[in-house]
């Protein structure tokens, strides 16, 4: 063991900064450190095969060739398709160059988009509230969407997979307002208040929900209801995607710079505030943050169970608690996980195509089950 340090106690105006959670530069931290790199490593490499692998998957005859084929056509890198590699030799007709280009490459991406957004918002949420138990539709958002994607698919209001989803941004939005109107005491958040707020919003807008489909009793549009209401990327097409990437990544970047701050979160608001944080400040950032992602994810997939419950926890068993770790991981194993599932729900019982979110709630209750006996489960 090395030297003790010093044990005078520290003047008032010593107080640590927050980037000093991170671990000092130990024999310990370096192997921790290569080990959280080569699992981000392995993960990059396992989202790219996967995403090679998934799009071949289904009724239409299309191989591994025929996807980077249509890729590096679309890329405009077709000076990679050289028969030294073999993979340039079989080039796809038309029909299976558009079921690549227009169907199967963005509904994988999609998933991967949602799965990241689901896993990283839960992780934040998770830490900001100091409950292992929440998730991104903690705050009603989730129930806000669907109520703005009922009244547009039930009542007629816009048309078309856009409008569902203008309909569910909105609602996302306004139920997260209103749990920030009720949640927020003299322009303070408190997570107790925003997670009773949160409840009896989502409530609330299920209810109100559930009312307008009984008043209307449509068949078919109570059929396109449900299916919505328990998660599909079966309408994933490239301009939802490309909204949905940016506002991932915003977030992403946004919550990474966060990320030391965050780990002082994780010691109580107290311990942050003795660090030189602003709560505060830095709760309603990281919320609205979250909410607005979160709203986005919905109206793009619907709401999708357990990611963003499970997928934190798993990251923290793998990584540790570390947000700058946890955070980059979370997306990554986020997306990969949603995007077999994903796979598994249009696949799996051909030619019928499950909701996802009902192959998310098979994997994750045993999971999650699992999880609380081990007792792995972290504030």
């Amino acid at each position: 063991m090395g030297a003790a340090p010093a044990t005078h106690a520290p003047a008032a105006t010593e107080e640590p900064p927050v980037h000093t959670t991170a671990e000092p530069e130990t024999g310990t931290g370096r192997r921790r450190t290569l080990r959280i790199g080569a699992v981000l490593a392995a993960s990059v490499a396992l989202l790219v095969t996967s995403v090679l692998v998934t799009v071949v998957l289904g009724q239409a005859d299309i191989s591994v060739r025929h996807v980077w084929t249509v890729l590096s056509d679309r890329l405009g890198l077709s000076f990679l398709q050289v028969d030294v590699v073999g993979l340039g030799a079989d080039r796809p007709n038309e029909i299976r160059a558009d079921i690549i280009w227009q169907l199967r490459l963005p509904r994988a991406l999609s998933a991967i988009v949602v799965g990241a957004g689901l896993a990283v918002v839960g992780a934040i949420m998770q830490t900001l509230t100091r409950n292992p138990m929440a998730d991104p539709y903690l705050l009603g958002i989730s129930s806000g969407a669907s109520l703005g994607a009922v009244l547009v698919i039930v009542g007629g209001v816009g048309a078309g997979v856009l409008g569902v989803s203008a309909g569910a941004f909105a609602g996302a939005l306004l139920a997260f307002a209103l749990v920030l109107v009720i949640g927020q005491r003299y322009g303070t958040l408190t997570p107790v208040r925003m997670i009773l707020a949160g409840i009896a919003i989502g409530q609330l807008c299920g209810a109100v929900t559930s009312f307008v489909i009984l008043w209307v009793a449509d068949p078919h549009a109570t059929q396109d209801v449900q299916f919505w209401m328990s998660g599909s990327l079966a309408a994933a097409r490239w301009p939802s995607l490309r909204l949905a990437a940016v506002v991932l990544v915003a977030a992403l970047l946004l919550c990474l710079w966060q990320a030391r701050t965050l780990n002082a979160f994780a010691f109580g608001e107290d311990a942050a505030a003795s660090l030189g944080v602003d709560v505060n400040r830095i709760r309603w950032l990281l919320l609205v943050a979250c909410a607005l992602l979160t709203g986005v994810l919905v109206a793009v997939s619907g709401a999708i169970g357990f990611v963003g419950l499970l997928l934190p926890h798993a990251v923290r068993f793998l990584a540790g608690p570390d947000h700058r770790a946890v955070l980059p991981l979370s997306a990554l194993l986020g997306g990969v996980f949603l995007l077999w599932v994903d796979t598994a729900a249009r696949t799996v019982f051909d030619p019928r195509e499950l909701p996802v979110g009902v192959v998310t709630a098979m994997v994750g209750v045993p999971a999650f089950i699992w999880v609380l006996r081990q007792r792995r489960v972290q504030g």
